[in-house]
């Protein structure tokens, strides 16, 4: 096996183990030829190079990728990584403290969004 299937491979463990199975097969089953080369890249870049090193464990990367989501604004990608977070081993009043956090350094607009948003993905979950 190439360097780069095994990438996809331990990419793909993760990003199921992370996001879920049905999640992850939602993407896989929307893949077109247009996206294809974009969901290849995430699942060996993200998933099989980044989210695979030992030196973050898993809660800390759910932390850091809730406080960027929330500072760029990345709307769409927030409930989905509140999901995972909750499975990476954070609690609501963490996901809190990390949104709360952001605000000081991204901004109260950017952080009252992403504070909406996981209530309610929170309260979707059972959680809140």
């Amino acid at each position: 096996m190439s360097e780069s299937d095994e990438l996809f491979e331990a990419g793909m463990t993760v990003r199921r183990e992370v996001l879920g199975d049905a999640h992850v097969d939602k993407a896989v089953a929307g893949t077109t030829e247009f996206t294809k080369p974009f969901q290849d890249y995430i699942t060996r870049a993200a998933w099989g190079s980044v989210w695979t090193r030992d030196g973050l464990d898993r809660k800390t990367r759910s932390c850091l990728t809730l406080a960027v989501l929330t500072a760029l604004r990345s709307h769409g990608e927030i409930a989905m990584h509140v999901r995972a977070a909750i499975g990476n081993g954070l609690t609501p009043a963490e996901i809190s403290e990390v949104l709360l956090h952001t605000a000081v350094y991204a901004g109260v607009p950017a952080a009252n969004e992403a504070f909406a948003i996981a209530q309610r993905t929170l309260a979707e979950m059972g959680e809140s």
